[in-house]
């Protein structure tokens, strides 16, 4: 089962992007996550669609499962 985190942010101009990082040390700690998500809003590291990064509005962790079959 592959995991992400899946942080959300607000851009300049009000729309959403999106950061995921594979494979998150579990348990997340929220306050964790947010401080992280501060520290790349105030860095600027990033370009988000729609602009700079000005808000943390969101995470997540996301399960997905994978299944692949060899084909004869």
């Amino acid at each position: 089962m592959a995991k992400s985190l899946e942080m959300t942010f607000e851009t300049e101009m009000g729309k959403e992007t999106k950061l995921s990082v594979d494979s998150p040390k579990e348990p997340i700690d929220p306050a964790a996550v947010k401080a992280v998500m501060e520290q790349i809003i105030a860095a600027n590291a990033f370009d988000g669609n729609g602009g700079n990064l000005v808000a943390a509005k969101g995470a997540r962790l996301v399960e997905r499962n994978v299944t692949d079959y060899e084909l004869m």
